[in-house]
């Protein structure tokens, strides 16, 4: 019906384009383009409400939803193994309620190579694959996100504790940003770009070619189950790569749950099914992958990505390393600070502070520092932390095992060397027993922090605020960047062009002005950092040509004009091939047009002098 509609209003614009044309009759063409003009820009108008075709899948969900019969209190509880030992199995489990989800097998190395094996084999059927079959893969993928957003942040909700509200912003709407683009741009930051000759070659063409490099493998973190998958993967098909992904043992349940999604939107192009693959593990498996794919992206530890870079080393395996942050986050005393207290405590807190970009030093301007302490402490005393699915809660567990201990020694390290504790809760364990760590951590504001306490070194990964004054900029400059982390920054200012001057000295790989991690739903941006926060880029344009083996051509303008040897040059060498080189440097280089034209006068003489006897000729 809507179809019809605007093929209706496309026909009566013809036609009053058509009556324009006999209404002109004799006047400047100029009418005629412009009557043209607003009929075209009229019918691509209306062609936005006609969504495109795009086939619905069935994914097997009957492991992931509850049944109406059933309960979430008869499944057993889990009690984690205290100071690591793994087993010989991946146990999965909520982290908000303790819940057993079951287990997964351990992909040994042999099972690896077979996976990158048969992962290599549908790639070379898949690089040959057209642009417009990729944008249908795509939209097929967003069909069923859009019309699943609450079953896929459920299942990330059981698997990795977050809320609802954090998942839809987390690993709904970055992937949602990130298919979008690739739709509206891959395709041209894909193509061969061309590029200038210089002066030595006018008579070629210089491009940069963009082919797929084969399998990626990506090990990925578990604090955003969904989009972690989804993120290097989109990418990586996009560009005509198959792709192994290794998910977290932390965060392995909902994985099952995405391949599906990816299989049958695959199915539903008549694309290799085996061209994504899911390998759950621990650190063997890792190791594993890293020596078999032809690229490796990395998104974890800073001690673990070392460990990455020494196994790739072996085999040479280039690597995308986006490893921890210590992200600041700085408010100067002309910002707004009502609003900006809100971004703060957002930027804290969202998935219980385990977000790699999340905020964890707060540098504020001690003529705000009063006001800006009490509408955070106001604000993190009404939130709510309890099981995600359970109730309405503002933040949700720690999904990591033990954490919660690592986050209390870095409290107590910081009162010992006299810091205060503004808001502090009790730390949530619940009724399993002493065997059971609670997975619970309360938001803290910890004030009269300084850079002696590991709470201002290390990365926190957890609900901490620790908020510290500074007087100038230039101290907050210094304050800022004295971390060994450099992931990325926020700068609050009323003065933007001040911001941006503050912004602008910090070491690291992004800045939000007057905001907070905008840059990653800017999806065109590359994402990453400096120093141990990691190197190369995942996101952006620069994120999807990392996925490719950049390959630069050049080649003859005009058929018949091809480089010739001069004669001088030609073997063996004439006595005068040092001259003849020299006078060609100054003829193109040469920086007025009266020394290049000197240039061209010697080497013209050189070419016409007589041509003499190599000197072994003479002896």
């Amino acid at each position: 019906m809507l179809v019809n509609s605007v093929v209706c209003a496309g026909c009566r614009t013809l036609k009053i384009f058509l009556s324009s044309l006999q209404w002109a009759g004799g006047m400047d063409l100029w009418w005629v383009a412009l009557v043209l003009a607003a009929a075209y820009g009229l019918c691509r108008f209306l062609l936005l409400f006609v969504p495109p075709i795009v086939p619905a899948i069935e994914v097997d969900t009957s492991d992931v939803v509850l049944e109406e019969n059933q309960t979430e209190e008869e499944s057993p509880i889990y009690v984690p193994r205290r100071g690591g030992g793994y087993g010989d199995k991946v146990n999965c489990y909520e982290p908000a309620t303790m819940k057993y989800l079951g287990y997964l097998p351990i992909t040994n190395k042999d099972d690896v190579r077979d996976h990158v094996r048969r992962a290599r084999v549908a790639q070379s059927t898949w690089a040959n694959s057209s642009f417009k079959q990729r944008r249908r893969f795509l939209r097929v993928l967003l069909k069923y996100i859009l019309e699943n957003q609450e079953l896929i942040c459920q299942v990330s909700s059981r698997d990795s504790g977050k809320t609802m509200v954090d998942a839809v912003l987390g690993e709904i709407m970055t992937t949602c940003e990130k298919i979008h683009w690739l739709l509206d741009e891959g395709e041209r930051w894909l193509k061969t770009e061309y590029r200038s000759v210089g002066r030595a070659m006018p008579h070629k063409t210089a491009r940069v070619e963009y082919h797929p490099l084969g399998v990626i493998g990506a090990i990925v973190p578990w604090n955003y189950p969904f989009h972690n998958i989804f993120n290097p993967m989109l990418s990586a098909v996009f560009a005509g790569n198959a792709i192994v992904i290794k998910v977290s043992e932390h965060a392995s349940w909902s994985a099952l749950f995405y391949i599906r999604i990816i299989v049958a939107a695959l199915q539903a192009v008549d694309a290799p099914t085996d061209l994504v693959h899911i390998i759950t593990g621990y650190a063997e498996t890792g190791e594993a992958l890293v020596t078999f794919a032809d690229k490796i992206i990395f998104i974890g530890s800073t001690g673990v990505g070392k460990l990455v870079m020494k196994t790739a080393a072996e085999t040479l395996t280039p690597v995308t390393l986006e490893l921890g942050g210590k992200d600041a986050f700085v408010v100067c005393e002309d910002a707004n600070v009502g609003e900006v207290s809100q971004v703060a405590v957002r930027a804290a807190l969202q998935s219980s502070g385990q977000n790699c970009a999340g905020a964890e030093r707060f540098y504020v301007h001690s003529s705000i520092y009063a006001e800006f302490v009490s509408h955070i402490t106001k604000l993190v005393k009404s939130v709510r932390v309890g099981p995600p699915l359970q109730g309405m809660y503002d933040m949700g567990a720690i999904c990591l095992p033990e954490h919660t201990n690592k986050l209390q020694a870095l409290v107590d390290d910081a009162i010992s060397k006299g810091a205060e504790v503004a808001v502090r809760g009790k730390l949530f364990i619940g009724d399993l027993g002493d065997d059971v760590g609670g997975q619970f951590y309360p938001p803290t504001v910890v004030l009269n922090v300084n850079h002696t306490m590991k709470l201002m070194q290390e990365e926190i990964f957890g609900p901490i605020i620790a908020i510290m004054k500074f007087n100038t900029d230039d101290e907050a400059v210094r304050l800022a960047n004295d971390s060994k982390f450099g992931l990325g920054c926020a700068v609050f200012s009323g003065n933007t062009q001040r911001a941006n001057r503050i912004a602008s000295k910090i070491r690291c790989g992004f800045a939000a002005i007057n905001d907070f991690a905008v840059t990653y739903m800017c999806q065109s941006l590359p994402f990453g950092g400096i120093k141990e926060s990691g190197f190369g880029r995942f996101g952006g344009i620069e994120g999807l040509r990392a996925c490719c083996l950049v390959k630069a051509v050049a080649e003859d303008r005009i058929k018949y004009i091809r480089t010739v040897i001069p004669k001088p040059l030609q073997y063996p060498v004439a006595d005068n091939a040092f001259e003849f080189e020299k006078a060609l440097v100054e003829m193109l280089y040469s920086m007025s047009l009266l020394d290049r034209i000197k240039g061209l006068g010697n080497l013209v003489k050189i070419v016409r002098a007589p041509e003499q006897p190599p000197a072994w000729k003479k002896e």
